[in-house]
């Protein structure tokens, strides 16, 4: 089962995560096989730090809770708020598969969150930008509650489009996880 979680950051906390990095490194590395995309999200002008995003292959949502909930960063208050999503991979690919490699270009996570009636979830034509594309589901998988996208985009307002057609649509930008 895939899940998406994305923890936000509680406003001055920092100072904490730098502390935390090698612990949250750590604790990462222990999911090295199960993770299909991870890394920071920024403002959109890149300065400040908004969270951290793991799209995580895990046998269970207990197993996605504890993940999520046990992560040092979360135990430690950095985070405000946690969401944890079944999700999809739709393009069955991790983001170390992207053809575009890890440097080049804006990279974006883009949340679109309640489907507008009549919004398709169906994959855009050109795929050649998307990192990671799924869908936000339920806790028991069966119903559509957005989407998520991790991609390379001009803009943030390119990056937007991707996602048209929800009733709330978030833009972060994102960077490649891991250690360094």
């Amino acid at each position: 089962m895939e899940f998406f979680c994305y923890h936000r950051d509680r406003a001055g906390s920092l100072p904490l995560r730098e502390r935390l990095t090698e612990a949250h490194w750590s604790y990462m590395d222990g999911y090295v096989e199960e993770l299909i995309a991870r890394g920071p999200t920024f403002t959109v002008d890149g300065e400040t730090l908004t969270g951290s995003v793991h799209i995580v292959d895990l046998p269970d949502p207990a197993a996605a809770r504890a993940f999520a909930f046990d992560e040092p960063n979360y135990q430690a208050g950095a985070y405000r708020d946690v969401l944890l999503r079944r999700w999809r991979n739709l393009l069955g690919r991790t983001m170390w598969d992207f053809p575009g490699g890890r440097e080049d270009g804006n990279r974006y996570l883009v949340l679109g969150l309640a489907p507008h009636e009549g919004t398709d979830l169906a994959v855009p034509a050109d795929t050649d930008e998307l990192i990671a594309f799924g869908p936000l589901l339920s806790d028991d998988g069966t119903d559509w509650l957005g989407t998520a996208a991790l991609l390379r985009a001009e803009t943030p307002e390119a990056a937007r489009e991707v996602l048209a057609g929800y009733e709330e649509t978030e833009v972060y930008a994102w960077e490649f996880g891991g250690r360094r």
